[in-house]
């Protein structure tokens, strides 16, 4: 897999991330802890992506 290839299945997968915290917040009983993990991993991919941009500029 080329390094545009896994940037743009972790865009996807940023994304999706936070659709579903979208989602999460809207409901009527939020769970904190769990929204908490879903915006860690949507920031953890962030890092990952930037990294692999710095790789090819």
């Amino acid at each position: 897999m080329t390094i545009e290839a896994r940037i743009r299945e972790l865009g996807n997968r940023h994304r999706s991330l936070d659709e579903t915290i979208q989602r999460e917040r809207i409901r009527p009983s939020v769970d904190s802890l769990q929204l908490r993990e879903l915006k860690t991993r949507k920031l953890k991919l962030k890092e990952q992506i930037t990294s692999l941009e710095a790789r090819t500029g």
